[in-house]
């Protein structure tokens, strides 16, 4: 093992060296190579020359600083390098997403829009006339009075189905929520919507809506009347049907003469009377 003597006469084996990168046998080598990378690499801390203990200490710590910060900075070549793969990826990226930016099937698909034009009928239209007698489901309708108020074409003086208390007291909850905003819940057409200023509707108790057929009132129901619009999406033929009875009892408990009372409610009211 080879020695060498220091100006302090101090004697430090080459090993020591060794793990610190340096080579006594390469020195010129790490010249050059010092050289070449400007001071960036292990090697360029040092020439080989008597040291003393006190150099060789400094000379260490200097030397593990500049590793250390070698380590943390690439050099220019690998920064190079890393911003060129970084372009290639972000091209590769941007042609990825044109490419897939050209199918918008599921954001814009191919189909036809309501009433859109075509021309692969011969007409034009994309939407195809129905084909005569065609029913759409749920809406065979063949009973007319029950779903038109209508029979044969004339307004229907009766009901489709008996006019029991809980009929009744459907059309009542019904005509509460629907038409008492007009109507009144009495049917003298002075509902809270008119008193803010609408327009007014007839009343209930006049002469000419007491003798209409009741056919009328689920007809005006279905189909609107004046400023009234329709109601069948909202109000199901059955109980538009309820409303038109609990109508028919607005009218009588408003116009009803003490021969229309039973007999023995009569003689009630008769002692009351007294």
């Amino acid at each position: 093992m080879s020695q060498h003597r220091f100006k302090n006469q101090s004697i430090v084996s080459s090993r020591a060296l060794i793990p610190l990168g340096y080579s006594i046998k390469k020195k010129r080598l790490h010249a050059q190579q010092m050289k070449a990378t400007k001071g960036s690499t292990l090697m360029s801390f040092i020439r080989w020359q008597p040291l003393s203990v006190g150099h060789f200490l400094k000379a260490s710590t200097n030397l593990a600083i500049r590793s250390i910060l070698f380590a943390i900075r690439p050099s220019p070549f690998a920064f190079r390098s890393s911003l060129l793969a970084l372009r290639s990826t972000l091209y590769a990226l941007g042609v990825l997403f044109a490419l897939t930016a050209c199918r918008q099937d599921m954001h814009d698909q191919p189909k036809y829009e309501p009433l859109e034009a075509s021309t692969f009928f011969a007409d034009g239209r994309s939407a195809r006339p129905l084909i005569e007698g065609t029913v759409a489901r749920g809406n065979l309708q063949l009973d007319e009075h029950f779903y038109t108020g209508k029979i044969n074409g004339e307004l229907a003086t009766e009901l489709p189905f008996p006019a029991t208390m809980d009929v009744l007291k459907r059309g009542q909850e019904r005509f509460n929520i629907y038409c008492s905003p007009c109507h009144s819940k009495a049917g003298d057409g002075a509902g809270m919507i008119v008193q803010r200023g609408f327009r007014r509707p007839p009343t209930y108790h006049s002469e000419r809506l007491r003798d209409a057929p009741i056919g009328h009132f689920f007809d005006v129901m279905t189909n609107g009347f004046g400023a009234m619009y329709s109601y069948a999406e909202r109000v199901s033929p059955r109980d538009r049907w309820a409303i038109a009875a609990y109508i028919r009892a607005l009218q009588l408990s408003q116009n009803a003469t003490l021969d229309d009372v039973p007999d023995d409610v009569r003689q009630q009211l008769l002692e009351t009377g007294k």
